[in-house]
């Protein structure tokens, strides 16, 4: 009975949660309108959450399209297929690596510091402070951030995509010497705009939702340090959970 009880109350724990995350969800969205107005500190955070996240995008898709070039053509040697190393490059890249590793990328990084940053506000009384002033805190504090990390992430997906490519191209036309000519007019003739599109709606719809986590995490954070620790793992682990979960069902809806 007690491991029942346990469970119970970890089922209705979540569902509350949930719940939280819809309905605030739902108030963000019925305040972007007025957030659009304030378009300046949406670019500040675009840069923020984007142009600082660059560097560890570009290390990060220059690794990874180098290791999937490697791998992809000791594969496919084995059937003689070499030069469709920029075909399999390109479409593990564009339609599920980008968008899925950008997003944990970006939750490790941007994430945390949405997270830790609104709840460094909620610990110190500025958030109150702007409440005892009648300033609306979601307003003016969240929004800017919630819609940075939105317009970030497809951008961010998209170097991350064209970064890798290189890398796969530098390992395996460079290195392991796949005609250049094959290499790039395969997947040209290979990767269509369903297949960019794909990860762009990918990428957007994981932005939305570590987003949406980090500034939620952030905002209910306790205000104390311990809280604000809190705060910033659950985001890493929570949008980390999440993503590779939406990632199974858009590619299910895809297919």
């Amino acid at each position: 009975m007690t491991v029942l009880k346990e469970l119970w109350s970890s089922l209705v724990n979540a569902l509350e949660g949930l719940g939280a995350v819809t309905r605030f969800f739902l108030e963000l969205v019925m305040d972007t309108p007025r957030a659009l107005l304030r378009l300046d500190l949406i670019a500040r955070q675009v840069f923020n959450c984007g142009a600082l996240s660059l560097i560890i995008i570009m290390l990060s898709g220059l690794f990874v399209g180098m290791v999937l070039g490697l791998q992809g053509y000791q594969l496919l040697r084995r059937f003689g297929s070499e030069e469709a190393l920029g075909t399999a490059a390109a479409i593990g890249l564009v339609r599920e690596l980008s968008p899925v590793i950008t997003a944990l990328l970006f939750a490790g990084r941007a994430g945390t510091a949405l997270a830790s940053e609104i709840g460094l506000m909620r610990a110190t009384d500025q958030l109150s402070a702007m409440e005892m002033m009648a300033v609306d805190p979601v307003q003016r504090v969240v929004m800017p951030r919630f819609l940075g990390g939105v317009i970030s992430m497809p951008l961010l997906s998209a170097i991350f995509s064209v970064i890798g490519l290189y890398g796969a191209q530098l390992v395996g036309v460079q290195l392991m010497g796949v005609d250049s000519g094959s290499f790039w007019s395969q997947m040209r003739a290979s990767v269509g705009l369903r297949d960019i599109s794909e990860g762009l709606t990918k990428a957007g719809i994981f932005g939305l939702a570590c987003s949406l986590i980090a500034v939620h995490q952030g905002y209910h954070a306790r205000p104390t340090a311990e809280g604000v620790g809190l705060a910033t793992t659950r985001t890493v682990v929570t949008s980390a959970v999440v993503v590779l979960f939406l990632d199974y069902l858009l590619t299910s809806w895809f297919l």
